[in-house]
């Protein structure tokens, strides 16, 4: 079942479009957001709390996927540094020297830029996913 199948499964789903609209743009913040290995987890976990369709929700947080994260992550890093006017994204590394303790220590300044970057992504993307099912399921009830 593709991306496109659960979406038009989303639209048929009996309750009101707010509350489809809402748990499909929670979803959506979740699955962007930094906590990277946890979107699942916090999906179920908001699903149950806010007794949101956990299948709308889930179909939010899987807007991201494998195939996705990495581009998505990269450009909310590259945002987020922009934004707090990092010049220099990719420090000059030395490849022949670089081992696994020193990739992270060489890419520490990132940590703020990444965070900052995939949480205002992630509050941009839930908006606008929220309006467009609430939109979808309005015109498919019509």
């Amino acid at each position: 079942m593709g991306l496109r199948d659960k979406l038009r499964e989303v639209v048929r789903i009996k309750e009101s479009p707010q509350r489809i609209a809402l748990a499909f743009a929670v979803g959506v913040f979740l699955g962007m957001s930094p906590l990277v290995g946890l979107h699942t987890i916090m999906g179920i976990a908001a699903a149950y709390a806010f007794r949101f369709n956990k299948f709308v929700t889930m179909v939010g947080v899987y807007v991201t996927n494998p195939w996705t994260i990495v581009p998505i992550y990269t450009f909310t890093t590259w945002l987020g540094a922009r934004l707090l006017g990092i010049d220099q994204v990719l420090p000059d590394i030395d490849w022949n020297k670089l081992t696994f303790s020193s990739f992270f220590t060489e890419m520490q300044h990132l940590l703020w830029p990444f965070f900052f970057g995939t949480t205002l992504v992630s509050i941009i993307s839930a908006v606008a996913g929220y309006f467009l099912i609430f939109h979808a399921v309005v015109r498919s009830r019509r």
